[in-house]
């Protein structure tokens, strides 16, 4: 098993609304080069969490971060003008929050961060302490 120390935020960067699945950001993800998709979860509009890679795997989702991280992702991010924004549903707070919460009962040492403490991005787009 993989020792997590971290687990990280992220979002899909696309517009308020616009669904995606997991499937989209695979093809994105492999479009890349990458095997499959970098993400352990994904966070859809309506809060259903689905899984990615297993946590068991090393992911591909913040560069220098991924062999102790998992990765966690929200479907948004973007304004209707592609701009930076906290676009979470309601639904995707709460289940967001839950699968923190869960994971960090699993890995108690882990810490919590967003993709822009590592990377010139403002991506999970909202502040850590607003989760």
């Amino acid at each position: 098993m993989r020792k997590i120390d971290k687990i990280i935020l992220h979002c899909t960067a696309t517009p308020k609304g616009r669904e995606v699945t997991v499937a989209d950001v695979t093809a994105w993800h492999k479009e890349r080069g990458f095997r499959t998709i970098g993400y352990h979860y994904l966070v859809y509009l309506d809060g259903t969490v689905v899984r990615g890679r297993r946590e068991e795997e090393i992911g591909a989702h913040c560069l220098g971060q991924n062999a102790g991280s998992i990765g966690v992702c929200y479907v948004g991010g973007l304004d209707s003008r592609g701009k930076p924004k906290d676009t979470r549903t309601a639904a995707q707070r709460v289940a967001l929050r839950n699968l923190v919460e869960g994971l960090q009962r699993r890995y108690p040492h882990a810490t919590l961060h967003g993709h822009n403490e590592f990377a010139a991005k403002a991506c999970p787009c909202f502040k850590i302490s607003d989760l």
